[in-house]
């Protein structure tokens, strides 16, 4: 086994003095970045594939190169290969290593190459890969939604603005209105990887390099579109790291609303949904409680991935062009909310297949608060000739007369109603039917039953 002359970092024949440890301990990312070995190592043998194409090293060196790579991923996938913090990051571990292994053929694997470029390369293919998997989540999720809507499309509730009853709606409706949400979620993370596909490789520490590389071969061979068009923006562009931490803060925001949904109904005050006992919590002291904490640990989360992106956004907002040991927090950061939003879509996904609708109560509050009085108000407008406004006008009559006689608009006789509309025939008297006022919503990503099932299906196609 041959070793590294000098088994020192690859800057020890200019840096004389050994590092302190203090700031081998701040200066090293290697607990962070050795996530990156199968990139890095995809990276590296892409590079020297290209230098050999391009007659710049042998073909004896491009093997050789190679198969000591091919021997680190094993080793590290194997668990059995030893991290140095003294090679700062995964990076110079790999490269000492693979000294290690083939002896100084290893020097050329960093020809018309710098960490700079190097590092990006690697964050970009995993920001990739990290992608798909959110986005093969995301998909789990709404099809577990998918199935607690198709159990509740004629599952009548209250639906709320300012929290109060608003109009009368299909629980199923509700619960799509996330599935909305979440397949924007999974746009907005494809928008990013398509803004992302640029390869940075061979852009070296910020100028390009005087070797006669073929960058456009390296993009398809780590499945970039294209490579970069500015060197020194390649080095210090983080706008894919912001892009993706966006996409994880907002599709954790959306997490965060529907739980607190979730509370809200399942609080003793509505108790509109049922959570499994698999889903809750006790208390030390109250024998009685069964707390929603998952949900509530779901809804905090949102702050964890919020705080990432202020961090990221602070770190960037005062850096110059072009490389700086500032933007080494990048990856622990990323990570960070990457693994946050996993799990949190995960244990999201635990939480739809333990929930259950409280039908009785949900059809009970819907009877309160006069549910039905816009319905009142278009069906005169319908039958009647009126102005919305005017039946406007009329209808809010009408509630105030029923509040006053303490009775809701369904207790109400054709010939109370009489009294403020002389035209109102005994038809009229159908307009307080709850499930009749949900399934009147016929207009296009309305709530009426037909247009669910329409909805569940069509997201049942998609993928």
């Amino acid at each position: 086994m041959t070793k590294n002359k000098n088994n020192q970092a690859i800057w020890g024949s200019r840096i004389k003095a050994n590092t302190s440890t203090l700031f081998q301990k701040v200066g090293s990312s290697l607990d962070i970045d050795k996530r990156l070995y199968k990139e890095d190592i995809a990276g590296s043998i892409a590079h020297v594939e290209m230098l050999f194409k391009q007659k710049i090293i042998s073909f004896k060196i491009k093997n050789k190169i190679i198969y000591g790579l091919n021997k680190i991923e094993k080793e590290i996938s194997n668990n059995k290969f030893e991290f140095n913090k003294k090679y700062e990051d995964i990076h110079m571990n790999i490269e000492n290593r693979l000294f290690q292994i083939i002896g100084e053929e290893a020097g050329y694997v960093h020809l018309a190459r710098s960490r700079n470029d190097q590092v990006i390369t690697d964050l970009k293919i995993w920001v990739k890969s990290a992608t798909k998997e959110i986005n093969s989540t995301i998909n789990e999720v709404i099809k577990n939604t998918l199935n607690l809507a198709e159990k509740n499309v004629k599952t009548v509730m209250p639906g709320f603005t300012h929290l109060k009853n608003a109009q009368a709606v299909s629980f199923a409706h509700y619960l799509m209105a996330y599935v909305e949400m979440f397949n924007r979620d999974k746009k907005r993370f494809l928008n990013n990887l398509d803004n992302l596909n640029e390869n940075p490789l061979g852009v070296v520490a910020l100028t390009g390099t005087s070797f006669n590389i073929d960058r456009n071969y390296t993009s398809k061979k780590l499945g970039f579109r294209k490579p970069t068009n500015n060197s020194i923006d390649t080095v210090s562009d983080r706008d894919f790291v912001l892009d993706f931490l966006y996409c994880v803060s907002v599709c954790s925001m959306h997490i965060s609303r529907i739980v607190e949904d979730l509370i809200i109904w399942n609080s003793d005050g509505y108790k509109l949904i049922n959570l499994s006992d698999k889903i809750v919590t006790g208390s030390s002291v109250m024998p009685q409680k069964k707390n929603p904490d998952l949900l509530e640990y779901l809804r905090g989360k949102s702050g964890t991935t919020y705080g990432n992106l202020f961090s990221m956004l602070t770190i960037l907002k005062g850096l110059p062009l072009s490389y700086f040991k500032d933007l080494q927090d990048d990856k622990e950061i990323i990570f960070k909310s990457n693994d946050v939003l996993i799990d949190s879509l995960k244990i999201f996904i635990e939480v739809l297949k333990n929930i259950s609708s409280n039908k009785y109560k949900m059809l009970e509050l819907t009877e309160q608060g006069y549910i039905t009085a816009t319905d009142l108000a278009d069906y005169l407008v319908k039958n009647h000739s009126m102005s919305f406004r005017l039946a406007y006008r009329k209808t809010a009559e009408i509630v105030n007369f029923a509040e006053k006689k303490k009775k809701r608009l369904n207790e109400l006789t054709l010939e109370e109603l009489k009294k403020i509309e002389p035209k109102l025939t005994n038809n009229v008297l159908k307009v307080f039917d709850l499930e009749n006022s949900v399934n009147s919503k016929i207009s296009y990503g309305g709530t009426s039953f037909a247009n669910i099932k329409k909805m569940i299906v069509k997201y049942r196609k998609q993928k």
